[in-house]
């Protein structure tokens, strides 16, 4: 699953929020600040755990202001092992 989150979510600790979040549930993937302010997260899981971290997404870290969020279901790739954030 692609989630992109916009609003104010860069600079607020949105990345951390996610990977503390996404690894307590036993998701796989990543999280990444995009150039255009917004927040990338790449999940895989079970749906349960997914769907745990979308609504965690929706709302964001204290200090964040989540304006609009972008979900994309894709046959997941078992590609990841862990969870990270990913700085590229």
């Amino acid at each position: 699953m692609k989630i992109r989150v916009d609003g104010l979510v860069q600079g607020v600790g949105f990345r951390y929020f996610i990977w503390r979040h996404a690894r307590s549930l036993g998701v796989t993937g990543f999280v990444k600040n995009m150039y255009d302010g917004s927040v990338l997260i790449v999940a895989e899981g079970d749906r349960e755990s997914v769907e745990k971290l979308i609504e965690l997404a929706r709302r964001g870290p204290p200090a964040a202001i989540v304006e609009n969020i972008d979900i994309q279901y894709e046959e997941p790739k078992k590609e990841f092992t862990t969870f990270f954030i990913n700085y590229d």
